[in-house]
């Protein structure tokens, strides 16, 4: 197995600490990297910033996107100056010998797209992805970081910031690549982001390609009561908290007070990083544009894409995964019209179809690993080549 990213390694000190988010089965366990925290009294003043905020948050718990930062145990090649339109990785199994340097001539390479949710990034995929490279050792996985999202929050990217504009960076950077993709895989907001890739392509794909949509449906996002996630309060939440911290350990005890999980604390900590030299007492700094979130996860409430379902492309074979646990985000209406879309999908290669992932949450990618493993595994048998 290879790794292949448009980006430097970065070193740096960590501990590793097994958490909810990074369970990937017994085999397949990853390891959660926490910096650690600094012991300063610095949390006074995120105190204050809490208080001082307009918005006044209810206790919620919150679950959108799996956190993995097990740090790659494959080879890395680096691939010259970033292309700047996203930060990615390729992840390609033992019998893959692409490079997009390749002559056009070369038979393509099987590829997956795996796409994060909001306020996620690219390596909540990752252990999923080496088990996947793993099983298909022919097929590779492209996995990105959405805009203003982990090292394209760097990147800086015109407005608006929606799921529109996030599809079409996608479909850059792959056109970059000279990649076509064969599977497109999206988490929540990604799943849109998949749908809407669908939606904005010219003409039907050259080839059969699959599209999954994980606990998303493609129109009103519903949030539910207080055991629900709730992306919006937390977006506005971490808007109100300085842009240095001194440590990552104030806002888990802030995330806390504030009425969220303790795994919801850790994960929204993945996403700074120190600001100074490793091994040096540092500041930290948020990774992600919160603004440019903050638009992306409206537009992701107002995107309605039922129109790509309910007329279904040929060669398109779209599926949607709903969460046994996560039945605030499917109101009896949206299941009903994805059954009646099924009988009415063409017959030119295309269909649409709904699955129920068992034992899982939103967090599907964590909360049922082998069983999402399984449901997926049958779009790269289909498609083997």
């Amino acid at each position: 197995m290879s790794l292949i990213s448009n980006l430097p390694a970065r070193i740096g000190a960590a501990h590793s600490s097994e958490t909810k988010f990074g369970k990937l089965g017994s085999s397949w366990a990853a390891a959660t990297r926490i910096s650690t925290p600094l012991q300063d009294d610095g949390f006074y003043k995120l105190q204050i910033a809490f208080r001082n905020s307009k918005k006044v948050f209810k206790k919620v718990s919150i679950g959108m996107t799996l956190l993995d930062e097990r740090p790659a145990q494959i080879p890395s090649r680096e691939i010259g100056k970033p292309p700047g339109v996203l930060a990615y990785e390729l992840v390609q199994g033992s019998l893959v010998r692409w490079s997009s340097t390749m002559d056009k001539s070369a038979p393509e390479t099987p590829t997956a797209v795996l796409l994060h949710g909001i306020l996620g990034c690219r390596k909540n995929w990752g252990s999923f992805a080496r088990r996947l490279a793993k099983e298909f050792p022919a097929w590779q996985f492209l996995l990105v970081d959405l805009r203003c999202h982990g090292d394209s929050a760097s990147m800086k990217k015109q407005g608006p910031h929606t799921v529109s504009s996030t599809a079409l960076d996608v479909l850059k950077l792959v056109a970059q690549l000279r990649l076509t993709p064969r599977v497109l895989v999206g988490h929540s907001f990604g799943g849109k982001v998949a749908l809407s890739m669908v939606d904005q392509a010219a003409k039907p794909l050259a080839r059969p390609v699959r599209v999954w949509v994980l606990d998303s449906n493609p129109g009103k996002v519903r949030p539910g009561g207080h055991r629900d996630d709730h992306p919006a309060e937390l977006i506005s939440l971490l808007q109100a908290l300085p842009k240095e911290v001194a440590s990552k350990h104030e806002i888990v005890s802030a995330l806390i007070q504030e009425g969220f999980s303790n795994d919801v604390a850790q994960w929204v900590v993945t996403n700074l990083r120190p600001t100074g030299p490793p091994g040096t007492r540092t500041s930290f700094s948020w990774v992600f544009n919160l603004d440019g979130i903050s638009e992306m996860y409206q537009s992701y409430e107002a995107t309605n894409l039922w129109g790509i379902v309910e007329d279904v492309p040929g060669g398109v074979h779209v599926n949607f995964l709903k969460a046994e646990r996560s039945l605030h985000r499917w109101a009896l209406e949206d299941i009903q019209r994805i059954r009646a879309a099924e009988l009415l999908a063409p017959d030119e290669g295309g269909a649409v179809e709904m699955h129920v992932l068992e034992d899982a949450g939103h967090w599907v990618h964590a909360d049922n690993p082998d069983g999402l493993f399984r449901i997926l595994s049958s779009s790269f048998r289909t498609l083997r080549s």
